[in-house]
């Protein structure tokens, strides 16, 4: 049987660029928690960790893999069962199937749970011009890739369907290491994406200064988008706005 505690775990997307983010909503849980953690592996904050405490005037946890994947149950989720917890997300508190998983546990553990949700990379694409809704599956690519299909895969289907592709690249924020946009790009053309296919390549979106480049996949690799995080876009056939939005990024 359940036992049912009197405290909530609080999962609150932060947004994409800074301190200021935060919904009002997601602050005042923030300002009024006894713990809060922030996950720290599936983005990167555009900020030092520092202007987020001093912001909230709060003490941050760093959550990484090990902590919430494997060590939740000694840590974010104990604390849940008697004091008010929040799990910080860069980006919406929801986007990532780990943080499903967490969700999960703290309910086979009689944990309440409360969603906060913020902006997410999924949503924020539509500042490039395209329409968000003609967008297919997204999909990630990984460091080691040279055996890896998948992602060039999804890709094709997207196009085969009219759809635009997201990739998500990958990163280690512990490390940081951060897969770049050339090595995005070379790995799709070895996989058999044409270098004269259009493609856009993104950073830091969400804050004040994202750098954002529309170019045949042949030239984008020579253009330096500064520091990350990063995505990269292969737009499917573009409707007229599209096309007329996209002339911006030249």
């Amino acid at each position: 049987m359940l036992l049912l505690s009197n405290m909530t775990l609080y999962f609150i997307g932060i947004g994409l660029a800074d301190e200021k983010d935060i919904t009002v909503k997601g602050l005042e849980i923030v300002k009024k928690a006894d713990f809060i953690y922030l996950e720290s592996y599936t983005s990167i904050l555009q900020i030092p960790v520092s202007k987020l405490e001093e912001y909230y005037n709060k003490k941050i946890i760093l959550a990484d893999r090990e902590l919430v994947e494997k060590q939740a149950e000694k840590t974010i989720l104990k604390n849940a069962e008697n004091k008010e917890v929040v799990f910080l997300v860069i980006g919406d508190s929801m986007c990532a199937t780990t943080h499903v998983d967490l969700l999960l546990r703290a309910k086979e553990r009689g944990i309440k749970t409360n969603i906060i949700h913020n902006a997410s990379i999924i949503n924020a694409v539509g500042i490039t011009g395209l329409e968000v809704y003609k967008f297919g599956k997204v999909t990630s690519i990984p460091f080691n890739n040279e055996n890896v299909k998948a992602p060039f895969e999804v890709m094709q289907n997207n196009l085969k369907n009219n759809l635009h592709t997201l990739l998500l690249l990958d990163l280690n924020p512990k490390e940081k290491k951060f897969l770049t946009i050339k090595d995005a790009i070379d790995y799709l053309i070895k996989q058999g994406m044409s270098e004269d296919q259009l493609c856009i390549g993104c950073a830091r979106i969400g804050s004040d200064n994202p750098a954002i480049k529309k170019a045949k996949a042949k030239n984008i690799k020579d253009i330096d988008f500064g520091n990350p995080p990063y995505c990269l876009i292969v737009p499917a056939k573009l409707h007229f706005m599209e096309e007329e939005a996209l002339e911006q990024w030249e």
